[in-house]
């Protein structure tokens, strides 16, 4: 009897040790407002700003991550958030708009950088300014500070001091579903200046260069090249496309590669636009015995448009949650 005794007064005193661990564990709910992102929830609260697309792929009913709404709620705990469904809400502590809590400031909408070196898939209606056609004492190759030729002149409107970007024509890009071409990728090279100006012709001075320049090299009106953002912006339409290329090449892509896909301004895309890359999860209907149609796609990542064509445009891969390929689909909306 002495021992069960024990084992109670025991347990009593270590009851009050619990109470606080178990407090800990309940979560406060916030209120989302306007303004809010996911990336901003994520970077605000458990300080991880990458966390944001475990959220859009555990919450089907969250299709952009830059357009929750206000309204809905979000439980906090130290290591994740998650989306409270409507019909259940019991907060501990709910803060939201008018409650005097340094929490409420609206979240920062995220933007991504664009260098000017990302490259882009150049269309048939798409006319270079003109051509490196040699370099002095007929090199192959040339870099900052070399003196190469053009086909540019005074019949073009060209002046000595003008300024013109160097691409590289790389791979001709079909379509990999329909096989359609859809461009040529072109490799940013570098920057000249025209020195001496002929009619048909020009001598001109490589004033920056990122790779080799050789003779074939096309140019183009001179833009500065200054790093500038590109904030996140809503579809004003449901987008569905493909990503056609890489600008690596290779064959497996992830988070940060740049990739072309073949959606563009005819199609009302828009530089800003998060588009989800999704796959099409195959079902093998001798188990399925016709009761199942399609099985849910599988979300493998985004990606942010940066520049637009028409029919074409470069993106930014900002997160990749499995393997991507050319190839695989994007969209606007995740159904």
């Amino acid at each position: 009897m002495k021992t069960i005794f024990l084992l109670l007064l025991l347990a009593l005193f270590a009851l009050p040790c619990f109470a606080p661990a178990a407090e800990q564990e309940e979560p406060v709910i916030y209120v989302v407002k306007q303004g809010d992102t996911l990336w901003g929830l994520s970077e605000r609260f458990i300080k991880d700003p990458e966390y944001w697309p475990d959220m859009w792929a555990k919450n089907s009913r969250i299709t952009n991550p830059h357009l929750i709404y206000p309204g809905q709620k979000v439980r906090i705990f130290p290591d994740r958030l998650e989306f409270v469904p409507k019909e259940h809400v019991a907060p501990k502590m709910v803060l939201s708009e008018g409650k005097p809590d340094d929490l409420k400031e609206v979240a920062v909408e995220k933007s991504y950088p664009v260098y000017g070196s990302e490259g882009f898939l150049m269309e048939k209606d798409f006319n270079p300014a003109g051509t490196i056609v040699g370099i002095h004492n007929d090199r192959i190759v040339a870099g900052v500070d070399d003196i190469v030729y053009t086909d540019i002149g005074a019949a073009n409107g060209a002046k000595g001091g003008e300024k013109f970007l160097v691409f590289r024509r790389d791979v001709i890009v079909n379509h990999p579903l329909t096989s359609e071409v859809m461009g040529t990728k072109i490799i940013p090279l570098g920057a000249l200046q025209l020195t001496d100006i002929e009619r048909k012709s020009s001598r001109a001075i490589i004033t920056r260069s990122s790779r080799e320049i050789a003779p074939g090299s096309y140019l183009m009106p001179y833009k500065e090249s200054r790093r500038r953002e590109i904030a996140l912006k809503a579809a004003t339409r449901e987008l569905k496309g493909y990503i056609v290329e890489s600008y690596s090449g290779t064959g497996i892509i992830a988070a940060g590669d740049v990739v072309y896909i073949d959606l563009g301004s005819a199609q009302g895309a828009e530089p800003g636009n998060m588009l989800y890359i999704v796959r099409d999860v195959s079902l093998d209907q001798s188990h399925a015995e016709g009761r199942i149609d399609t099985l849910p796609q599988e979300l493998l990542g985004a990606v942010v448009i940066l520049e637009t064509g028409k029919k074409v445009a470069t993106a930014l891969v900002v997160k990749s949650i499995d393997a991507i390929y050319k190839g695989d689909r994007i969209v606007s909306l995740i159904k």
